[in-house]
């Protein structure tokens, strides 16, 4: 499909740089399968679920991971700034680098300050370019590995807002509380799993009240998510790889709610990636654990989620185009247009949509 058939203006004051506080006081625009707008908070969501449903969070963790370093080649030496988006081993990772002109194989980085006295994790953290791609992505291996370059990262990196938010303001330390889900578990992320960033405690008490069932998935989202889709064309983008786990328990349990008639709902498009990349020709969810680049547009048909909880995304974007092929792109199109009138807010801490899945299984229409 053409990318165009995904734009739209959006105003800048829509783009918030805050989360709303409390977390569940975000709005929460409700899509029918036969395209209507209801307009609700997000506290109120229970009243949404039915006893039996089956909702699946992403525990992943997001990482601190930009650094700013500087790139030393003989008696020459520039400031760098890279976000890590892919581990490869316990000390190597891909990553974005600006300006990624400036760096080659063999470079030195050094992130952070060294003192004296500073030993092992609490110094400077350093790494060597290995490889580099003709896209600009960087391959750093770092002088530590495992739990010592995790806590080096913590100590120097800063969160990863999005691009959006980091252009009009610095990340700070509430940031580092806001941009966390209250399911994040598992570290590895480099971008919230931003639709789970509404759920608070009283919200999943009122859920679990309600005889909802709770279940996860993980998948450590990469900075891949922001980048633009640079095609004419959805048939020549291609997506970044990223890492993902389906629990044995999740598996049985969606599978023996699809068997009974009950419905799926993935909280945020992760969710959704995980499920369906690991959905067999049978429509059963599998227990698999490893990459996937699962790219969804209209003319996909789901085979495991019925329901979607995410945010706004942006104009031409994988993620807008995924919910397209879930409600339909003139579906979400409106759905957009409504929440751009009624001044909800978008992009990562903004506010919410819960979409039903469009009866002719997101074809597109």
């Amino acid at each position: 499909m053409r990318v165009d058939l995904f734009d739209f203006e959006l105003p800048e004051e829509r783009i918030a740089l805050r989360p709303a506080r409390p977390r569940d006081s975000a709005r929460l625009l409700h899509v029918g399968a036969d395209g209507a707008l209801t307009d609700r908070i997000v506290r109120d969501a229970p009243a949404l679920f039915e006893p039996g449903d089956v909702i699946i969070f992403n525990d992943t963790r997001v990482i601190p991971a930009r650094l700013n370093g500087v790139r030393t080649r003989g008696e020459n030496s520039v400031r760098v700034e890279v976000t890590l988006h892919q581990r490869v081993s316990s000390s190597t990772w891909i990553a974005f680098a600006r300006p990624g002109k400036r760096l080659k194989e063999g470079d030195r980085i050094r992130f952070g300050e060294a003192s004296e006295g500073n030993v092992c994790m609490l110094g400077a953290l350093d790494a060597t370019v290995t490889a580099k791609a003709e896209t600009g992505e960087v391959t750093l291996a770092f002088d530590l590995a495992g739990a010592d370059l995790d806590a080096a990262i913590a100590m120097h990196g800063i969160m990863p807002l999005p691009p959006y938010i980091a252009s009009k303001r610095a990340e700070d330390d509430q940031d580092r509380a806001d941009y966390q889900t209250l399911f994040a578990a598992r570290d590895g992320a480099v971008a919230a799993p931003t639709a789970g960033l509404h759920f608070t405690e009283e919200l999943i008490a009122a859920l679990d009240a309600r005889g909802v069932e709770r279940h996860r998935v993980t998948l450590h989202v990469g900075a891949g998510t922001f980048l633009p889709v640079k095609a004419d064309d959805t048939a020549e983008h291609h997506m970044h790889g990223e890492w993902r786990e389906i629990p044995v328990e999740t598996a049985e349990a969606v599978n023996r709610a699809k068997s009974e008639g009950r419905r799926i709902i993935a909280i945020g498009t992760t969710a959704l990636r995980s499920l369906e990349s690991a959905a067999d020709s049978d429509g059963r969810l599998q227990p698999l654990t490893g990459p996937t680049d699962i790219f969804i547009t209209p003319g996909y048909r789901f085979k495991i989620v019925d329901r979607l909880w995410t945010n706004f995304h942006l104009p031409r974007s994988t993620l807008f185009m995924l919910v397209s092929a879930f409600a339909g792109l003139a579906r979400m199109r409106a759905a957009y247009a409504h929440a751009i009138r009624g001044g909800y807010r978008f992009y990562s801490y903004g506010d919410a949509c819960l979409i039903e899945r469009n009866p002719e299984e997101g074809d597109g229409t």
